[in-house]
């Protein structure tokens, strides 16, 4: 990996990060429905929906670029001759920052 270390995430390929920008375009816009349905004083058990449903993109957005780091690093690190399990090892950090 880099000099950064772990906790550089590896940069995304364009057709990742457009789908990353969005699903994140979608969650913003789940969010603003939250805060309306807050207003609109909705009831509870709607607005835990919907704060499910904005959970579960924000994991699949998360997801999503663990898997690109971990691609990213095992690359890296196999293509300069290094041992795979420094990639594991660095990926298995980000992980862990997540959960």
């Amino acid at each position: 990996m880099n000099q950064q270390g772990a906790d550089h995430i590896e940069q995304v390929s364009g057709e990742i990060k457009d789908d990353l920008n969005k699903r994140l375009r979608r969650i913003e816009g789940q969010v603003r429905g939250l805060q309306r349905m807050i207003e609109e004083d909705r009831p509870c058990q709607e607005v835990v929906y919907q704060v499910a449903a904005v959970k579960a993109a924000v994991v699949q957005v998360a997801m999503t670029i663990l898997s690109n780091q971990l691609a990213s690093c095992l690359t890296e690190e196999v293509a300069k001759g290094g041992n795979p399990e420094t990639a594991i090892k660095q990926f298995t950090d980000v992980f862990k920052k997540f959960y």
